[in-house]
């Protein structure tokens, strides 16, 4: 079995294990020799040697040393070398050691008496300790603290052997005299800790006889009241209202650490309205005057908990949270404002809104490397707001609209997409927005931002002056006919318009196959340049529009083409005059014809697409022939679709919002029963808050015993036989970073089972945290016992086990195998949502990617779609509308987060064949391997249906 190890230290590889070189220097009289071949020594036993044969010399040589460097690594060395036989007895060499322990335990120099002191705390060895206890008592009235301190500690650690209250019958009353004069910080701690761990009653008397000190305390002794508090609330519930007073007091402390560690305790132990602000309000306090960015995570992740079971606290504290938005940490930043959305209410949606305001503006100071990052998730953070209060859309809306050509394309792309939508759900707003857009178009750079913008403008530009606006503004960022003019040697002529132009040199590349000299094909670019006339600066305007026809971006042209036709549908409308229409309909024909002449011509990268000919061609073939069912369809049908998908998103977010509230624990009708209101006596109010929001959880179901739950038995793996001598089973818990196993066998024989080990090893990202232990089991009885398991990702692990025991009958031990145990994937990843946009930038981004083919028994789509949903426990980001009807195909996207913070993608496309069965492929994109893979196994095993 392995020895547990209370020393670490480095080893180099290529130190040479030569214990005559180190025998030699220890016979020496150079004592930095000494301390190298100590130090040498030292190192080879923690890597498995022995060296048995440098005992003796180390008791000779190295013993009567008084260099205090050697005696430190003296006492290191006998802390790791082994101090007892096979059969558990001790060394008779280890009495050579103990007159040398004494007398360091009465060396007059202090740092000899504390080091000795502090290597008796790592010494369990009872035959060792027992001729010491008069010195190591004697220590504790030493003049220094140093040696006092580390003597209590010696004190508490020979207390707590097998035989230690024989050895110390005394020494808790000895150390509670001690107490009350100690002076010294760390020593009183030291004997407050020893009276917590081995006489809890004293140390309560001492803590309730202490109470009003208690705020005048040191740092580390405040912490052990701290763990005390905790220990006896939890075993003892009684004047449970005393001790919180006592935290409540500590709350004002000097000290960062005892703060935030009242503020947990505080909440482990109650959950009355009044201990729950106070510490809310400390975290608030600690995440404004703690630097550490990790300290602020920290809190942010504690306000976040308390978040999900004290929201109607919470709400009132929104505004100390949005504080946290000072750090320039963008983590920092992103957990805040997740906080921060989900505390809006119609109370506090004025102030946070105006402070998000106030923090867009700060961006557009400085021209920080992070700003364009952390403006668009001020400005994701608006655009919730607005979609959920539209009554501050207005406040906004305008200010947003200023950073439409944002270099950072992502914030203009939320900005216009927030525009998109608040120009539709409040009408009141129409004009203005797009009176805005119409004035701030030429600043947009992107062209999806261009593309979102115009669909704005071609939809919701109603009235003359509003259709004028539109197309003008058009055309001056388009601006002058046609986009380019070359002549056959190259060089940019005059346009037709006889205006002077300002000439551009493009440089255009063409491609073409070249052959190598081994036969394969390469590709060859010659560079070219042409003169393409830039766009005009007209009254200011800029000509990114321009621009981005130019580079070849023929979709914006196609949406250009569908927004000029709309414009002039309605223009035909509202304009009572026939002659203005036919001019703008001729100009609009005159851009598109344009547009098609510069996608066809040989001097770009690369011409024209055939989606955006085909509708720049729809465009002009409407233009010169409009009908009535035609029109309908592009004035009226497009708008439809937009509110259908809004209104689609809104009922979504309504029904879980709806399924949040109905899950209840309890009937309306049933009876509530606030017993402890029945007899308040001695109550303080805070108890009192506490005893009432107990009975209101005990009321609606929020108090579940493990013993009476049902889920617990379908959690329990059979590992071993019944026909086995040793029956085994483990119930596996998973709590996020860590697997607890709870294992229990259980002895079927009629014998004694000696050094029963439960051996346990793993596959995967799992670690072992403890050693096993060796237990006695008695016939037909039998033994809990506990595992620790640490999870680092999201991968399937494999536990593997063998149960080891001897018995008195048979000489060998025996080993039963266990059943592996698999770890599964699903209890680290849960459903989660994101937008679209997200979804489609991780999807790029991830490099990680399992294809798996659908085999399954299914032959309906959507049947499908909710299995694979059920078995991967994750989210379906397509509307449940782009899923209804019946066409032989669906596609669907699913989302889900791990527990460590990894994102989970999965496409899911599949065909319904001739014969009835399902074709296609599920997709499955990480940012790591192990969730990929993972990921895919479990579909692969589950897809086929069933359960």
């Amino acid at each position: 079995m392995e020895k547990s190890c209370s020393l670490l230290v480095h080893f180099d590889k290529s130190t040479p294990a030569i214990s005559n070189e180190i025998k030699e220097a220890l016979e020496g009289n150079d004592d930095s020799a000494k301390i190298d071949a100590m130090k040498k020594a030292i190192m080879l036993l923690l890597n498995g040697e022995t060296l048995p044969q440098l005992f003796i010399t180390i008791i000779r040589y190295v013993l009567p040393s008084e260099d205090h460097t050697i005696q430190k690594l003296l006492l290191l060395y006998l802390e790791i070398i082994e101090k007892t036989d096979s059969k558990g007895r001790v060394l008779p060499e280890m009495i050579l050691i103990c007159q040398n322990l004494r007398n360091n335990l009465q060396h007059p120099n202090e740092y000899i008496r504390g080091v000795t002191l502090r290597f008796l705390c790592r010494l369990n060895e009872v035959d060792v300790i027992e001729p010491l206890i008069p010195s190591i008592m004697s220590n504790l009235e030493h003049r220094h603290p140093y040696v006092r301190k580390n003597a209590i500690l010696a004190v508490m650690s020979v207390y707590k052997l097998p035989q230690g209250e024989q050895l110390l019958a005394d020494a808790p009353e000895k150390i509670e005299s001690l107490l009350s004069t100690e002076q010294d910080p760390s020593a009183k701690r030291n004997a407050f800790l020893m009276l917590f761990q081995c006489a809890q009653e004293r140390a309560v008397n001492y803590l309730l006889t202490n109470m009003e000190r208690i705020p005048d305390w040191g740092e580390l002794l405040q912490m052990v009241v701290l763990d005390l508090i905790r220990k006896v609330c939890r075993s003892n519930k009684e004047g449970k209202g005393m001790y919180i007073k006592i935290i409540i007091s500590l709350l004002n402390a000097p000290s960062a650490a005892v703060v935030s560690e009242c503020a947990g305790t505080l909440i482990s132990l109650s959950s009355a309205p009044t201990a729950i602000r106070a510490a809310a309000n400390t975290y608030c306090q600690l995440l404004l005057s703690q630097s550490d960015n990790n300290v602020k995570l920290i809190i942010l992740d504690r306000l976040n908990e308390l978040k999900s079971s004290h929201r109607d606290i919470m709400v009132d504290m929104i505004m100390d949270i949005l504080r946290a938005l000072s750090s320039p940490n963008l983590d920092i930043r992103r957990k805040t404002l997740d906080i921060v959305l989900d505390l809006v209410t119609p109370r506090n949606i004025n102030e946070a809104v105006l402070t998000l305001k106030k923090e867009v503006m700060k961006t557009q100071g400085a021209e920080l490397e992070k700003n364009g990052e952390y403006r668009q998730m001020l400005i994701q953070a608006i655009h919730f707001c607005a979609v959920k209060f539209p009554e501050v859309a207005s406040t906004v809306v305008h200010l947003l609209m200023d950073f439409l050509g944002d270099n950072n394309v992502a914030s203009a792309i939320d900005v216009v997409v927030f525009v998109r939508e608040i120009i539709e759900t409040n009408q009141k707003l129409r004009v203005s927005v797009v009176t805005r857009l119409i004035d701030t178009f030429y600043q947009i750079r992107a062209a999806r931002v261009y593309s979102c913008a115009l669909w704005i403008i071609g939809e919701y530009c109603l009235s003359l002056s509003e259709i004028e606006s539109g197309i003008a503004t058009i055309k001056q960022c388009l601006g002058e006919l046609p986009f380019y003019s070359v002549s056959e040697e190259g060089e940019a002529s005059e346009s037709s318009s006889k205006k002077p132009q300002q000439v551009n040199t493009m440089t255009v590349s063409s491609r073409r196959p070249a052959v190598l000299a081994d036969g394969t094909y390469a590709t060859q670019s010659a560079a070219s340049e042409t003169a393409f006339s830039s766009p005009n600066v007209v009254q200011g305007l800029s000509g990114n529009l321009r621009t981005l026809l130019l580079n070849g971006d023929f979709f914006l042209g196609a949406v250009i083409a569908c927004t000029l036709t709309k414009l002039i549908l309605r223009l035909e409308e509202v304009q009572p005059l026939k002659v203005e229409v036919n001019k703008a309909t001729t100009e609009a024909l005159l851009i598109m014809v344009s547009i098609i002449q510069l996608g066809q011509s040989s001097f770009l990268p690369h011409p024209i697409d055939n989606d955006s000919h085909d509708r720049i061609i729809l465009c002009i073939k409407l233009l010169s022939n409009p009908q009535d069912e035609v029109r309908k369809i592009w004035l009226t049908s497009c708008r439809e679709s937009f509110v259908n998908m809004l209104s689609d998103k809104q009922l979504r977010e309504t029904e879980e919002t709806k399924a949040k509230a109905q899950s209840s624990h309890s009937q309306p009708d049933d009876l509530i029963d606030f017993y402890h209101l029945k007899s308040r006596k001695g109550m303080t109010q805070l108890e009192l808050e506490d005893q009432v929001q107990d009975d209101l959880k005990r009321a609606t179901g929020e108090f579940v015993k493990d013993e009476n739950d049902a889920n617990k038995l379908n959690r329990i793996l059979q590992l071993t036989g019944f026909s086995d001598p040793v029956y085994v089973e483990a119930y596996v818990t998973v709590h996020h970073y860590d697997i607890v196993l709870d294992v229990t066998v259980i002895n079927r024989t009629k014998v004694t089972l000696q050094n029963l080990c439960l051996e346990l090893a793993t596959m995967g990202d799992l670690k072992l945290v403890e050693r096993p232990q060796n237990y006695t089991l008695a016939p037909e009885s039998s033994k809990h016992i506990k595992a620790n398991i640490k999870v680092s990702s999201t991968e399937t692990g494999v536990i593997f086990g063998n149960i080891v025991y001897e018995t008195s009958n048979v000489l060998e031990r025996t080993v039963v195998v266990l059943n592996d145990i698999h770890i599964d994937i699903m209890d680290y990843i849960s459903p989660a949502v994101c937008s679209d946009a997200a979804f489609r930038t991780m999807w790029a981004e991830f490099e990680w990617e399992n294809k798996v083919a659908v085999n399954t028994v299914i032959q309906e789509a959507k049947e499908f779609l909710d299995h694979i949903i059920k078995s991967t426990n994750m989210k379906c980001l397509t509307a449940p509308s782009a899923l209804e009807g019946e066409c032989g195909f669906l596609a669907a996207n699913l989302y889900a987060k791990s527990v460590f913070g990894e994102d989970a993608l999965v496409n899911l496309s599949v065909e319904k064949q001739a014969d009835g069965k399902l074709s296609g492929y599920i997709r499955i994109r990480s940012k790591t391997q192990g969730i990929a893979l993972s990921l895919g196994d479990k579909i692969t095993l589950k897809q086929k249906g069933g359960s």
